[in-house]
């Protein structure tokens, strides 16, 4: 098992940031699109290979975002409520157990835990702890956590009508 740990640049008009390794390097690098349609985000690894990719769904009754990594694939998807934000993560290859809209859940795998993610809350930008139980699995882990992120800043966006 290893740690990373990502910390989302604040105001960032793009959405780069990077995920950094235990020993504080640069493990991964999320790029968003600028003035793009649809909004799109790419994880590369510290060769510069894309392993992962995410991407919004243009022109829908409410927000869907698609994910690829480490060959598969999945959604995450906004339920129509009138009170609390509900979201569901589409997939038949894992399982999201916990309180992934505050982002506190484990990853599972056909019943065994994969990884664990946990968000920083006293920071001045959105900070994540992702512990790594398979590192097979680690690329789909932080395309998951990067998803969830956009997610919420969708959420956030909508709520105060910033335009990125």
């Amino acid at each position: 098992m290893h740690t990373l740990y990502m910390k989302e640049k604040a105001f960032s008009l793009r959405g780069r940031f990077s995920i950094q390794d235990e020993a504080g390097h640069d493990a991964y690098h999320i790029e968003g699109s600028f003035m793009k349609l649809p909004k799109t985000f790419t994880v590369t690894n510290r060769n510069g290979e894309v392993v992962a990719e995410i991407e919004k769904k243009t022109f829908s009754f409410r927000p869907v975002f698609y994910v690829e990594a480490a060959g598969q694939s999945f959604e995450i998807i906004k339920e129509f409520t009138f009170f609390k934000d509900r979201y569901t993560i589409n997939s038949d290859q894992f399982e999201v157990t916990g309180d992934w809209w505050d982002v506190d859940f484990e990853v599972l795998q056909q019943g065994q835990r994969i990884g664990r993610v946990q968000k920083k809350w006293i920071s001045w930008t959105d900070q994540y702890m992702i512990e790594v139980d398979d590192e097979a699995m680690e690329e789909l882990l932080i395309a998951l956590v990067v998803a969830i992120d956009c997610v919420k800043a969708e959420e956030s966006s909508n709520s105060t009508s910033f335009i990125d």
